[in-house]
């Protein structure tokens, strides 16, 4: 256990957050190695009235890994990853990113759906559910879950899977860290890779209103094995970029294909006929194409999202007018295709609602000043008020910042939302475990 104070001289280092907008100050940090370290945290905490947070990755953008005057736990240490290849499983410890799961599972050709920016942490994103590139395929990560160790309020160590401890192990897939501090996750591996067809095309502003419908119509008929997004931004300044877009507003596609390369590139080809300025999709190393769009720490970050049952003509139109609007050079608009295991059989398994929704908006408002962060804040929340007639309710957890509970209760529905709060009760009646979305205990 190292125990890092505001007079450490790594405080600063250690308690800062990828969100700029983010800049609370904990009265200690616990850098834990290990079960024994977390309990030993959790008990100074409650001998010293301390409110707690847990960090992993630490990209939650609602800040919600990290508190002020309080205690922060913190599991980055814990590194270790053990591949099964004969058995396709894979056990990490809860400090391991989705960029060194990949580089390890990847060693063996096996992966799992990760996360789309290889600096996330595999904890926070898999207790929030797990959206990612190869969901289409292979189900959300929760739904990838074999098992989650985790230490509850009281110091207890527990160990969650489908035999042992079953409802708690049902709303670790989607309920967060509302339950305890997770210290372990086995999951489930698929043939993948190293090699996939895989990367980023990119057309000219001006296309944006043809190509939201195109991706639209090709997305929709496109098999489960492919993985794509829309994405609205300004065009940087990279070589690959021609001279005339830099600085302008851009269209891209994200595209992965979870399965053999050459049948990826045939998948790929609709969307090459929309003659893309430039055409980034080929064979690469799928660890390689997972942090592609990893995003750049210290600028100040507002997100939301919302999940879409249709996107009418209008609704496209939305989306087209706001990513017309990005503030500053960072901000993108993404819509994301959802569908396949989405909303396959383990959608039953898990408190998470609406996993029959077709699509997802994703604005994210991205500044360098906290100046341009309030602006980007604004532009969120409008597009969510414009885009909310063609909005089925539901929302992703992990992709929103602190909206509320009325839209935490929406990620869960009334009902998984009750069963959800039994569970609660029953491992942290106390609520420690409140600073993140929270689900309050039942009453007794």
């Amino acid at each position: 256990m190292k125990w890092v104070r505001p007079d450490s001289t790594d405080y600063d280092d250690t308690r800062k957050l990828f969100n700029a907008m983010i800049d609370r100050h904990p009265a200690v940090i616990a850098r834990c190695a290990d079960a024994a370290d977390v309990a030993d945290a959790l008990a100074y905490a409650r001998d010293n009235s301390l409110d707690v947070a847990v960090r992993a990755g630490g990209h939650s953008v609602a800040g919600m890994s990290t508190n002020d005057d309080g205690l922060v736990v913190d599991v980055r240490p814990m590194k270790s990853i053990t591949v099964d290849p004969e058995n396709r499983t894979v056990a990490v410890g809860a400090g391991v990113t989705w960029g060194e799961f990949d580089r390890a599972t990847q060693q063996h050709g096996l992966a799992t759906t990760g996360g789309r920016a290889s600096t996330t942490g595999v904890a926070g994103f898999t207790l929030g559910g797990g959206s990612g590139w190869l969901e289409r395929s292979f189900g959300f990560a929760c739904d990838n879950l074999l098992s989650v160790d985790l230490v509850t309020a009281a110091g207890e160590r527990v160990t969650a899977s489908a035999q042992e401890n079953p409802e708690l192990f049902w709303a670790l897939h989607g309920g967060g860290g509302n339950f305890g501090v997770a210290t372990g996750f086995t999951f489930r591996l698929h043939e993948l890779g190293p090699t996939v067809q895989a990367g980023l095309m990119l057309w000219p502003g001006a296309a944006s209103a043809d190509l939201a419908r195109a991706y639209r119509e090709l997305s929709l008929a496109a098999p489960d094995a492919v993985g794509s997004a829309l994405v609205y931004l300004t065009a940087p300044p990279e070589p690959f970029v021609p001279e005339d877009m830099v600085g302008k507003q851009a269209v891209g596609l994200a595209y992965l294909f979870a399965g053999d390369p050459a049948e990826g590139a045939e998948n790929a080809v609709p969307f090459r006929e929309l003659g893309p300025a430039v055409d980034l999709v080929g064979e690469m190393a799928y660890a390689d194409f997972q942090s592609m769009i990893d995003d750049p720490p210290n600028l100040y970050n507002y997100w939301s999202a919302d999940y879409h049952d249709e996107l009418p003509d209008d609704a496209l139109d939305v989306i087209v007018d706001s990513a017309r609007r990005l503030p500053g050079a960072h901000s993108q608009q993404l819509v994301a295709r959802w569908g396949g295991a989405v909303a396959g059989p383990a959608a039953a398994q898990t408190p998470l609602q609406n996993r029959g929704a077709k699509w997802v908006t994703h604005p994210f408002g991205i500044e360098e000043t906290p100046e341009g962060g309030q602006e980007a804040k604004a532009w969120v929340k409008k597009f969510r008020q414009d885009i909310a007639p063609y909005a089925n309710g539901g929302v992703w957890l992990n992709f929103v910042g602190d909206e509320g509970a009325d839209r935490v209760r929406a990620a869960f529905g009334a009902d998984n939302y009750a069963r959800l709060a039994r569970v609660k009760r029953e491992f942290d009646p106390g609520n420690v475990f409140r600073g993140n979305q929270n689900i309050q205990p039942a009453a007794s």
